[in-house]
């Protein structure tokens, strides 16, 4: 394991030309990259140091569900660009984003074994979820897994439901409390406050009209929170500015489509055409029809003097603030883990 950065990214399996040495790998979609994911590359890191070889996470893009079910596909909560940089964050060397096709998913799991992470990658040592399910049909697990391990060299280390301040670490469970608007506490699960990166495009120029210009964000992001009023940090390159951002469709003006605009705090400079980085602090209330411009007017007020109290004492926690490279283990069901 080489604690030299960065890490190496692997779009396609041809672009290995002979397997690692001593691999420690794990596999998985890794949505969201929360505290849970966090602690199995924590796991695959300090294994990584003693078998002595290359951290390894392989996973898939695009998400296998928008290939075999489109229709049940999760909304993602990172973009792909975004989990790479967690994973790295996480001082794994290896990240192998496999191409995720049709034939991909009718391969029998004994070939993804022996073909993908033996015959490529060089697989000696294998990290897992309780609950993984890999091949055609979803046919191999665990059991499988150190089957294979006896006869082909490598052996299989299954983390249990990995948990934290009294709850499972869960894409799932990150998906549903954001889509509710509850961004203050997916921060126990995510470890970081979640955010959203966007680039600031022409609107309608009603908020400057009511005497607080927004920045109207256009961003890719599939998973956005509830529709609502936000506190949020919002940074502009090096630059940590305090914002209120309503995403919504504006049913006072009965807006058409959902519009995302936030409002500098003490700001007063053009931005259009910049990329912003977008952190959600704590959601402050509803998207609420007004009788009146003048009656939205003292509601926002009313939504900067809260956001203000709010962000006065608010800590914003970016993915390098737990940082450890493997020597911190996290609660793993009613255990503590030792340390590396």
């Amino acid at each position: 394991m080489s604690d030299n950065f960065p890490m190496r990214i692997v779009r396609n399996l041809d672009e290995l030309k002979q397997p690692l040495r001593n691999a420690v790998v794990t596999i998985g979609n890794f949505d969201g990259v929360h505290l849970g994911h966090r602690e199995i590359f924590r796991r695959v890191v300090a294994r990584s140091r003693q078998f002595g070889g290359p951290s390894v996470v392989h996973t898939f893009v695009p998400h296998p569900l928008k290939v075999l079910a489109p229709e049940r596909a999760p909304l993602l909560i990172n973009s792909y660009d975004e989990k790479e940089k967690l994973i790295e964050a996480s001082c794994i060397d290896v990240l192998i984003c496999t191409p995720f096709t049709a034939a991909l998913a009718e391969l029998p799991a004994r070939h993804f074994v022996r073909q993908v992470l033996v015959d490529r990658i060089g697989l000696r040592h294998l990290v897992i979820g309780y609950d993984y399910l890999f091949g055609k049909g979803r046919e191999g697990n665990a059991a499988l897994l150190r089957q294979m391990g006896e006869h082909l060299g490598f052996s299989v280390e299954v983390l249990q439901p990995i948990s934290g301040a009294g709850e499972l670490y869960s894409s799932t469970r990150v998906r549903q409390l954001i889509q509710e608007g509850q961004v203050g506490r997916v921060v126990s699960l995510l470890g970081r406050n979640f955010t959203l990166q966007g680039q600031v495009v022409h609107g309608f120029k009603r908020g400057k009209t009511l005497g607080f210009p927004t920045a109207n964000i256009k961003t890719d992001r599939e998973l956005l929170p509830a529709t609502g009023v936000y506190a949020v940090r919002v940074r502009r390159g090096s630059k940590l500015i305090d914002g209120v951002l309503n995403i919504g469709f504006n049913p006072t003006f009965e807006a058409a489509d959902l519009c995302i605009e936030v409002h500098l705090l003490d700001f007063d400079d053009s931005l259009y055409g910049e990329q912003l980085q977008i952190y959600f602090i704590e959601r402050l209330r509803d998207e609420q029809r007004f009788t009146g411009p003048e009656h939205l007017v003292r509601s926002i007020r009313q939504d900067i003097r809260q956001a203000r109290s709010i962000l006065a004492t608010a800590r914003l926690i970016e993915y390098h603030d737990y940082l450890d490279c493997g020597v911190k283990m996290l609660t793993t069901g009613s255990e503590r883990q030792e340390k590396s």
